[in-house]
């Protein structure tokens, strides 16, 4: 699977720019000497910047100032020199979403965006990549799965870097498709910052500085596929991955934009064949039947060894994620779908499902109220349509529960996996590492076609 570019074609590594944290006021310190372009002096200790009169007011001890547009300080001595950032949010409008106070290394860039103040972060990428292995999961796994993720959080990063530079035509944080009129149908990309390369949050790929622990196993992990990435016909992959596919992957255009990937397609998340079921799962009666069983997979897995290797304190707080179900009310479920949609569907009479794929998540679910019916869609919306935060995955079954002149009582949703389902599946490639899988074997199994070479 692995195979190398010539000399001429490896690039130095590149550093990478991460927006931490987007705020009206910032409080920050610095620990050590960093120095600022345009200022002899070099600044250290603690700092509070705002927004005042439309420019960035930065108030510290001895050194009060204002800066036009952007600021950025720059450590001396890069290895022995850190600064943090003070309640910063993490798992945004998500179950698990908290504030943290979190350090980091490398050069905090302050830059003014209407009325608010973004922190960015620039650094090298494999030092990026310390943080989001040990952000991403607990940093305790098995080598070869830290290999494996390694290799496919740099992908992805390169990938999306390689993207930015080719177009300043970026777009926003959703995109609209069109539909017939009774429908509502987006997708929601990572691909949408203009101001830095990548977020720090779920959005993109969790990264918390040296906040989390990095163990030596991580280090090892990064070092030994320093500047590996994944290939496809000559082209970095856009590498996705998420908690648990469910037992069978998703296919990258019916998450996001319709193009495919040939190397993000269905993948059985197993080792042998998975008789009695009909893997079609694109057919109603095959999800269904898929989604209220509990068929083999490498992610089906209940060892909490092999749990607490992937699963930070917060996720831990899910036990459920390979079948999961929620109930509601009917005024539960229509006071949700209202607020979430921004319209009044009345009491909820069905939701049907309309086209899934080929994980059995819902691509379209058609939502009928007794004041008005809509179609929505693409997974990530039917997710936040139908809970407070976000339901595990949109791979459910929908029961109807005692319904009165037509109208149920409630609904019970009964699912399956917990994320967008594209990619590596995490606690599945856990469980690989675990039985002995190396990385590339990992990687081939979850990226179908794709190759690994040396970028830099």
């Amino acid at each position: 699977m692995r195979s190398n570019h010539s000399t001429n074609d490896i690039m130095k590594e590149p550093s990478v720019q991460v927006g931490i944290m987007n705020d009206h006021e910032i409080s920050f310190v610095l620990r050590g000497n960093f120095l600022v372009s345009g200022y002899r002096q070099s600044f250290s200790g603690s700092f509070h910047a705002r927004i005042n009169s439309g420019t960035i007011e930065i108030a510290g001890i001895g050194n009060d100032f204002r800066i036009e547009g952007e600021i950025e300080f720059k450590p001396v001595d890069y290895g022995n020199s850190f600064f943090v950032l003070q309640n910063v949010t993490i798992g945004i409008d998500f179950h698990w979403e908290q504030k943290e106070e979190q350090r980091f290394r490398g050069s905090l860039k302050l830059l003014k965006d209407d009325t608010s103040i973004i922190a960015i972060n620039t650094l090298p990428v494999e030092d990026y990549l310390l943080s989001v292995i040990s952000s991403e999961m607990k940093a305790t796994g098995s080598l070869e799965f830290l290999k494996a993720h390694s290799v496919i959080s740099r992908s992805w990063l390169i990938a999306q870097m390689n993207r930015s530079l080719k177009t300043d035509d970026r777009p926003g944080d959703y995109f609209p498709e069109k539909g017939a009129d009774n429908e509502i149908i987006k997708w929601y990309g990572r691909e949408d910052h203009k101001l830095f390369d990548v977020c720090a949050d779920d959005h993109c790929q969790r990264y918390q500085g040296i906040t989390r622990a990095t163990t030596k196993t991580v280090g090892e992990a990064v070092k030994r596929t320093r500047g590996l990435v994944l290939l496809y016909n000559n082209r970095v992959c856009d590498t996705r991955f998420s908690k648990s596919c469910g037992g069978i992957s998703e296919s990258f255009e019916n998450v996001w934009e319709s193009v495919r990937h040939p190397y993000l397609t269905k993948v059985i998340d197993y080792n042998r064949k998975i008789k009695n079921f009909d893997l079609d799962l694109t057919r109603e009666e095959a999800a269904d039947q898929w989604i209220r069983s509990s068929p083999p997979a490498f992610c089906n897995t209940t060892d909490e060894r092999i749990l607490s290797q992937v699963l930070l304190d917060y996720d831990r707080e899910t036990t459920d994620f390979y079948r999961w179900k929620v109930e509601y009310s009917q005024e539960e479920i229509s006071e949700i779908i209202k607020q979430k949609s921004g319209m009044d569907f009345g009491k909820i009479i069905d939701l049907v499902p309309v086209e899934r794929g080929c994980s059995g998540r819902l691509i379209r679910l058609k939502i009928t109220g007794a004041e008005r019916e809509m179609i929505v869609g693409k997974e990530l919306e039917i997710r936040k349509l139908l809970s407070h935060s976000h339901l595990y995955s949109a791979a459910f079954t929908v029961d109807r529960m005692q319904p009165v002149d037509g109208i149920p009582m409630g609904f019970v949703l009964t699912g399956a996996g917990w994320g967008h389902g594209v990619g590596l599946c995490q606690i599945g490639a856990a469980v690989m590492g675990d039985k002995g899988y190396s990385y590339d074997e990992i990687l081939k199994h979850y990226f179908t076609g794709a190759r690994i070479s040396c970028y830099y």
